[in-house]
């Protein structure tokens, strides 16, 4: 009589297959920075394991097609390490296993000239590693899903934002046609392109604005199109700082001048816990204690 898997079951063999995953991924680490290499006993006290199970772990690894080697320094002694992918590139296995995952983490750009640089690089990563190896990475994948709640989709801004890269690199001004939130039209604008800022989900172009004669923030979704003026040059300011600009900035968005003013927020309990978990500014202090009212 066959034996059912319950859910509970199922949970069970997900969770150790999860263990397995990552305990090989930190294998592949450990062996990619090792220069003198790892003997099965220093992987067992590391990782606090039956020297059968890293000797299968290894043996899984090597099926998968990552080079590890082991070289004899004793009798019954020996140190295993992972082969350079190339002395040349400078990056190892494991590093190339982080760039095929940080893939996921770039979707949201999908479509800009962001997302298709790290697509060359991923496509030539993908062709140095065997079908084992790219699977591996996949059940490794399964273990991190990243939310897309409120993200902006720049599937179909590539050329945009193309356009006001190449504008930036030869300090060129571009012509904008944006609507604001508090426009009900698109309204043309003369803009000098200083950088992107990622924020909260969405690209946002920190640009000076002729028209109103200070530098201003343009959300990218509002852009309805961008051309490179023939002979529109700009010069950016000598002492422009995009990291300064946004320290007095809150996020993106910043009053005129460069007026500060110092703020004090009070917070009750519950709301105090959320608050201390995240950055909100350069600046920000947490101090005292907050009272139970």
């Amino acid at each position: 009589m066959e034996r059912s898997i319950t859910s509970a079951d199922g949970a069970d063999t997900r969770m150790r297959l999860s263990h397995q995953i990552l305990r090989q991924w930190k294998i592949l680490q450990l062996l990619s920075d090792s220069k003198a290499g790892l003997t099965h006993q220093e992987l067992t006290d590391e990782f606090q394991v039956s020297l059968r199970c890293i000797q299968r772990d290894i043996s899984l690894l090597q099926t998968a097609g990552f080079p590890l080697e082991d070289t004899i320094v004793s009798r019954n002694l020996k140190r295993w390490k992972m082969r350079s992918f190339s002395e040349q590139m400078g990056f190892n296995f494991a590093d190339l296993i982080s760039i095929v995952m940080s893939r996921r983490f770039l979707e949201p750009l999908a479509g800009t000239p962001f997302w298709e640089g790290h697509q060359k690089v991923y496509r030539k990563v993908r062709g140095a590693l065997s079908e084992q190896a790219l699977e591996f990475c996949t059940q490794l994948n399964q273990m991190i899903r990243v939310s897309g709640f409120g993200s902006s989709d720049y599937s179909k801004r590539g050329q945009l934002i193309d356009t006001v890269l190449q504008a930036m690199e030869d300090k060129r001004r571009i012509l904008v046609d944006y609507q604001s939130m508090e426009s009900t039209e698109v309204v043309e604008q003369e803009l000098g392109p200083l950088g992107f800022i990622w924020h909260n989900g969405s690209l946002y172009l920190i640009a000076w604005s002729t028209r109103r004669e200070e530098i201003r923030n343009y959300k990218v979704d509002r852009m309805q199109s961008a051309t490179i003026g023939s002979s529109l040059k700009y010069a950016i300011p000598e002492d422009f700082s995009l990291e300064d600009w946004q320290k007095k900035a809150f996020g993106v968005f910043r009053g005129d001048g460069d007026q500060s003013f110092a703020i004090r927020i009070l917070f009750n309990r519950e709301a105090a816990r959320y608050v201390q978990e995240s950055w909100w500014h350069d600046s920000q202090q947490f101090v005292g204690r907050l009272s139970r009212h």
